[in-house]
C-alpha cells in the first residue's frame, strides 16, 4: 500500500508540473504573435542638438605683436692689432677672455727698443737737418751782400765808361780808353751775373734744407708714434674676446691680438617677410621706431630686454628674401653677442578689431554666430591679423554677437545648438568653499600631517586652509581623492 500511495503523489506532482510548462509555453507564444501582429509605424525623429562654446564679440583697440627670431650683435666692435712687430713683454692682469677692462688702460707692451733707437736717429737727423737750414740761411745772406757789391762795381765801370766816352766825344780821350773802360764794364757785368747765379743757389740750398727739415720731422713723428704703438689700451671700457696672445710671444705688424666689445652697445638683427617689413612703414615710407622685446630662455629663466628699431638693411642679400631690421637695445644685461633670441615687435595699433580664437574661422572666411531659436547663421567677416592661436577680424554687424569659437564640421548654418557661454563658466562660484564638521576637519588634518611627502611650506599653507571657517572645496576634494573619502 506504501508503495502504491508513493507512485499515486509522483505521478500527480509529474502530471501538475507538465501543466504549468504547458500554460507557459502558451502564454509565451501568445507574447509572441502579440507582438509580431503589432503593425505601429516607425517613431518621428527628433532634432539633434549640440553644445557649442561661445564667445561675444567686442571690438577693440589692439596692439598687434610681430614674432621674429634674431641674432644679438654688439653695435661697438674693436679689434686689438699690433701695430708694430716686435716681443710682448707685459700684459695687463685682465687680459683674458671675459676680462673687463676701462677705457685709457695699458693692456699690452712690446719690447720698444728698436723704437727708441728709431726715435733717436730721427731726433739726430733732425739737428743735423736745422743746423744745415741755419747754414743754408747765412750762405744766402752772404750772396746777396756779394751781388749787391758786384752791382755797385758794375755801376762804376758803367760811370767811367760814359765819361771815357764823353772825352773822346770832345777830343780828348782815345779810342783805346774807350775800350778798356767798356771791358771793364763788361766784367763787371759777368761778375754781377755769377753773384746772382750763386744767390740762386744759396736760395735752392735754403728750400732744399726747409725740406729736408720737414721730411726729418716727419720720420720723428713716425718714430714717435711706432714707440708710442708699442704699448696698446683701451679705446673704451668694455669686455676682452678672441685673446691670442701670451707674454714672451713674437707679434707681427697688423697681427690680431684680441677684441674689445661694448657690453652695453648691443643690437638685434632679425629678418621679416616683405609683407612684415611694409606694416613697419609710415606714410612717408620711413621705417618706425617700433618697440622691440628680446627674450632668452636659459634653462627656465627668461632674460628680457627691450629696445626700438633703429634702421634697416640696405640689400635684401644675395638669396635672402624679405628684410633684415636691427633694434638697438636700452638695456641688456646677461646677453651676449651671438646669441638666439626670440623677438616681438609692437606693430601700430589697430582699432576696432575683434579678438577670437582662430578656431572660429573657417576657410571661407565666415564665423557662426547666434541667431533666433539658438540657431546658428554665417556671417563673412575679414581677416586682419593673425596673432599666434588667435585672429582678429572685422565684419559688418560682428560687434556684439555671440560667436562659436570652437567650430567642428557638424556644425553649420540652422543647426540648433545649446550655447555654453565662457562668462557663465568663468563666473565664480559662490558653492567653491565649505563648511566643514569638526570630524571631516580633524580627519584632514590628520592626513595632511602624516604626509611626509609633502613640503613644509605647502603642509602649513594646506593646514591654514583647514583651519578657516570655510574650506575651499576643490581642496577638500583633492585631500579626500587621496585617502578615499
Amino acid at each position: 500500500m506504501r508503495f502504491l500511495r508513493q507512485s499515486l503523489t509522483g505521478l500527480f506532482l509529474a502530471s501538475v508540473m507538465l501543466a504549468l510548462l504547458i500554460y507557459a509555453g502558451q502564454l509565451v507564444m501568445g507574447a509572441v504573435q502579440s507582438r509580431m501582429a503589432d503593425d505601429r509605424g516607425p517613431q518621428p525623429a527628433r532634432e539633434r542638438v549640440f553644445a557649442v562654446n561661445l564667445r561675444t564679440a567686442r571690438m577693440e583697440t589692439v596692439t598687434p605683436v610681430l614674432p621674429a627670431f634674431g641674432q644679438i650683435e654688439s653695435r661697438r666692435t674693436l679689434e686689438l692689432r699690433a701695430a708694430v712687430g716686435g716681443r710682448v713683454i707685459w700684459l695687463a692682469e685682465g687680459f683674458e677672455d671675459g676680462g673687463t677692462v676701462a677705457a685709457g688702460q695699458e693692456l699690452v707692451r712690446i719690447d720698444p727698443a728698436d723704437a727708441q733707437s728709431t726715435l733717436d736717429r730721427a731726433k739726430s737727423d733732425l739737428l743735423d737737418a736745422e743746423a744745415e737750414q741755419r747754414d743754408a740761411a747765412r750762405a744766402l745772406v752772404l750772396a746777396r751782400d756779394e751781388l749787391s757789391a758786384a752791382r755797385d762795381q758794375e755801376d762804376l765801370r758803367d760811370r767811367a765808361f760814359q765819361r771815357q766816352k764823353d772825352l773822346q766825344d770832345r777830343g780828348v780821350g782815345t779810342a783805346s780808353t774807350v775800350e778798356t773802360a767798356e771791358l771793364a764794364l763788361s766784367a763787371a757785368r759777368q761778375a754781377v751775373l755769377a753773384r746772382r747765379q750763386a744767390v740762386a743757389q744759396a736760395e735752392a740750398r735754403v728750400d732744399q734744407a726747409e725740406t729736408r727739415t720737414v721730411r726729418t720731422r716727419i720720420a720723428l713723428s713716425d718714430a714717435q708714434r711706432a714707440l708710442t704703438d708699442t704699448t696698446i689700451t683701451a679705446a673704451f671700457d668694455g669686455t676682452l674676446s678672441n685673446v691670442t696672445l701670451v707674454e714672451g710671444r713674437l707679434v707681427s705688424p697688423n697681427e690680431k691680438l684680441a677684441e674689445l666689445i661694448d657690453p652695453d652697445a648691443l643690437e638685434i638683427a632679425f629678418r621679416v617677410s616683405t609683407a612684415q617689413y611694409a606694416r613697419l612703414l609710415d606714410g612717408g615710407g620711413d621705417l618706425i621706431p617700433a618697440p622691440v622685446t628680446a627674450t632668452l630662455d636659459v634653462s627656465g629663466a627668461a632674460l628680457v630686454a627691450r629696445g626700438r628699431i633703429s634702421r634697416d638693411s640696405a640689400a635684401a642679400g644675395e638669396g635672402q628674401t624679405g628684410r633684415m631690421l636691427y633694434a638697438r637695445l636700452d638695456s641688456a644685461r646677461g646677453f651676449k653677442p651671438g646669441d638666439f633670441v626670440t623677438v616681438a615687435v609692437e606693430e601700430p595699433p589697430l582699432e576696432r578689431v575683434v579678438r577670437l580664437p582662430a578656431s572660429a574661422l573657417d576657410a571661407a572666411g565666415t564665423v557662426l554666430v547666434l541667431g533666433e531659436e539658438d540657431r546658428l547663421e554665417a556671417l563673412p567677416v575679414e581677416l586682419v591679423r593673425r596673432q599666434g592661436d588667435d585672429v582678429l577680424l572685422r565684419g559688418a554687424g560682428l560687434d556684439g554677437r555671440e560667436v562659436v569659437i570652437g567650430r567642428t564640421p557638424l556644425l553649420g548654418t540652422g543647426i540648433r545648438v545649446r550655447p555654453l557661454r565662457e562668462e557663465a563658466q568663468a563666473a565664480p562660484s559662490e558653492a567653491a568653499m565649505l563648511e566643514l564638521s569638526d570630524e571631516r576637519r580633524a580627519r584632514l588634518v590628520a592626513f595632511v600631517e602624516g604626509n611626509t611627502r609633502m613640503p613644509r611650506e605647502m603642509k602649513d599653507r594646506v593646514l591654514a586652509q583647514l583651519g578657516g571657517p570655510q574650506v575651499p572645496a576643490q581642496l577638500v576634494a583633492r585631500i579626500e581623492s587621496r585617502i578615499g573619502g
